[in-house]
């Protein structure tokens, strides 16, 4: 649809409804391939794992999860589809025109951070192909440059800048480079899990680990009982729920591209609980068979190629695993905050400079890598405060408005969505107190018990969406108290 005089403070062409649309089933089944299969989906799921004990846990843990996964995905995909705008514009509806860059900040800020995380990761990857050669071992452990090996300084660039030149042309060729690398990767994880089982000379899903070796391996992961146990496995499951938090916010960046429904339904159900489920099943047989072939756990992929005899194998391993966290990275991490920076300072700041800007702050944090250190736990925090928002936009569209919207009132300064001066007070009242029992209690106080920060984006989506509800149904039986 075309907005009519819409207020230049908050539309620019990047924001405004999607009008080609282009997405079928496999393109928002590969928009999972390219978010899952990386480096990071990986270990987390080998981690996860080791924590169910056994098959059937893994199974039951992992497919309640990712069930859970599809549902919540779909909620906020129907609505891109539906309205055509992207996240931080739908975000204008519960928290105002302008009140909606603070949730939009909040993504971007987690997603910068991630960008960099991912592009070392993919970086580390190559580091590790090449150091197979002596000689680029010996400059790799004499030459430094910026806290970090020059070697190693040298693939985040050129990671770095391959990324660019996959979105700097648009949203188009991130569908094209998924429909590519998404197939590609889940050749490259099958391959590699043939090879580690053909050479280990058994087929089987765990009951090679000992289970010392288990509750030694799981002992740090700060989840309570042991491998197996209830405790675990619902930890698991909350764990690989709460993994997606990012996305739930800004899936409609994507959705709002698919041809219809229909077409998002299908790409979301293979691509969420049947391809989440598979990945992490070939992820347990892989962990097993390595651990059988190399006598340890390895729950790091490019830990298990670098000790592949075959050079070439080694190679199609370490460059698979580049593009698949290239994948995550556009995903995730790029197009999000093009778009979040984009709808702070619409005049100033379209897609490809929104993306600039998140590459550009990737870039600079690099020589300090904050994901190595305590930072990370900030970032956290941060990241944690998006279940009240996911929860807050959520009850807004479904509850409150019924999936009824008025999408053009979105870009008008003073039309539906002014609230208080672009700002609704309900809205972020929810968000902080949602914020508080997420986040800031369990991370700066012992007031909670030890097991809170477990589900503390689902307490977030909760709480804050629940303290919405009753305070907009509060302001429409009486408008004296609306904020």
């Amino acid at each position: 649809m075309s907005v009519r005089n819409p207020s230049p403070s908050l539309y620019n062409e990047d924001l405004a409804p999607a009008e080609e649309r282009k997405w079928g089933a496999f393109s928002i089944f590969n928009v999972w391939t390219s978010d899952v299969h990386s480096l990071w989906g990986y270990y987390l799921a080998a981690s996860l794992f080791l924590l169910c004990g056994s098959f059937v846990n893994f199974v039951i843990a992992i497919g309640i999860g990712s069930l859970v996964i599809f549902i919540l995905m779909s909620l906020v995909g129907n609505a891109g589809v539906r309205t055509g705008v992207p996240f931080p514009v739908l975000a204008r509806a519960s928290f105002g025109t302008f009140g909606a860059n603070v949730p939009a900040l909040v993504r971007a800020v987690v997603a910068c951070f991630w960008y960099g995380a991912q592009t070392a990761a993919a970086s580390g990857a190559i580091v590790a192909l090449l150091i197979r050669n002596d000689s680029l071992l010996a400059f790799h452990q004499n030459s430094h440059f910026l806290g970090h090996s020059t070697l190693e300084v040298i693939c985040y660039v050129i990671v770095w800048a391959l990324q660019l030149l996959i979105i700097q042309r648009g949203m188009e060729t991130v569908r094209k480079f998924q429909d590519w690398a998404g197939p590609a990767v889940w050749i490259m994880m099958l391959v590699l899990s043939v090879y580690l089982v053909v050479k280990s000379g058994t087929f089987s899903f765990g009951s090679e680990i000992p289970r010392d070796v288990l509750i030694e391996k799981t002992k740090d992961a700060g989840v309570p009982g042991e491998p197996g146990s209830i405790a675990a496995l619902a930890a698991v499951a909350a764990t690989w729920i709460t993994y997606f938090a990012a996305l739930y916010l800004n899936f409609c960046d994507f959705s709002r591209y698919a041809t219809n429904e229909k077409a998002l339904r299908k790409g979301n159900l293979w691509g969420l609980p049947i391809n989440l489920l598979a990945f992490c099943l070939v992820a347990g047989v892989t962990t097993t068979a390595a651990f059988t072939v190399y006598g340890e756990v390895l729950l790091h992929p490019e830990m298990i190629s670098a000790k592949f005899d075959s050079w070439f194998l080694a190679l199609l391993a370490a460059l698979t695993f580049a593009i698949a966290t290239l994948g995550i990275n556009v995903v995730a991490n790029f197009v999000s905050p093009a778009f979040d920076f984009a709808n702070v300072f619409p005049r100033q700041i379209n897609f490809k400079r929104g993306g600039y800007i998140a590459a550009l702050i990737a870039l600079v944090l690099y020589p300090f890598a904050p994901w190595e250190t305590g930072a990370a736990h900030f970032v956290n925090f941060i990241g944690s405060t998006m279940g009240p928002i996911f929860g807050i936009m959520m009850v807004d569209y479904y509850l409150i408005r019924r999936s009824q919207l008025n999408v053009e009132a979105l870009y008008h300064e003073n039309g539906e969505f002014r609230f208080q001066n672009g700002w609704h007070g309900n809205a972020f009242i929810a968000f902080v107190v949602g914020a508080l029992f997420s986040s800031i209690l369990p991370t700066f106080t012992t007031i909670l018990p030890d097991w809170w920060g477990t589900y503390g984006w689902f307490f977030g989506v909760g709480i804050g969406g629940a303290i919405y509800f009753v305070l907009r149904i509060g302001a429409r039986r009486n408008p004296a108290f609306a904020s």
